[in-house]
């Protein structure tokens, strides 16, 4: 689903969408509201979400979302201006942003990654700015490092390739194991730290102190 209040940027991703014979668009919406009510109508697996929009945000709506029983995964669309929207989007569980501008194949790149369970965290400047405005709030400090504290050492190692943006494919040839093995250890971090999505995760391993930037 491509969420957007602009109606070119709307067609612009569609028309790109339909270049992968691996996706299909099965519903379209100009604003938080359309986009909560077409995703209960049809199997969205992911989304491509603004911000910025009328009558329900970006944000509000990805909360909304997440109580679909059916609940799409979300990337973001922002400009680097909306960066404090950006970590707020993550924190209301997001997998992950992209710029409006990033390169075409780096979107679908994007939408396969987080459809099959991976974060779309962005490598330069715009996952910096994730940094600082997490830094800025902490929420939770110690009880996050008190959570990470009951990690296994191997879960610990994965934690720390989740929280650099790697995938399971990336992690499983980091750590020499099959990537069935790390989705479940993926899959009882996200249970030990108490947090709904990889993204979360990462979040909370900087908090943590587990990467360089956290």
């Amino acid at each position: 689903m491509v969420v957007d209040d602009d109606a070119l940027v709307r067609l612009a991703l569609t028309d790109l969408l339909a270049t992968d014979s691996g996706i299909e668009v099965v519903a379209q919406a100009s604003d938080g509201l359309q986009a909560v009510a077409e995703a209960a109508a049809h199997r969205v697996d992911v989304a491509l979400m603004d911000v910025r929009m009328p009558r329900l945000d970006g944000i509000t709506a990805i909360a909304r979302l997440r109580l679909l029983s059916h609940a799409p995964r979300v990337i973001t669309l922002t400009t680097f201006d909306l960066d404090a929207y950006v970590y707020e989007a993550l924190a209301a569980g997001a997998d992950g942003f992209l710029l409006k501008d990033s390169d075409p194949a780096e979107i679908l790149r994007a939408v396969h990654l987080v459809a099959a369970g991976s974060a779309m965290l962005h490598p330069s400047a715009p996952r910096r700015l994730i940094d600082r405005y997490h830094r800025a709030v902490r929420p939770g400090t110690a009880a996050v490092r008190g959570r990470v504290g009951r990690l296994t050492p191997r879960e610990r190692d994965v934690l720390v390739l989740v929280g650099e943006g790697a995938t399971n494919a990336e992690i499983a040839g980091r750590l020499r194991m099959s990537e069935s093995t790390v989705k479940a250890h993926v899959s009882r971090i996200l249970t030990t730290l108490e947090v709904g999505n990889r993204v979360q995760a990462a979040l909370a391993a900087r908090d943590a102190g587990l990467t360089a930037d956290g």
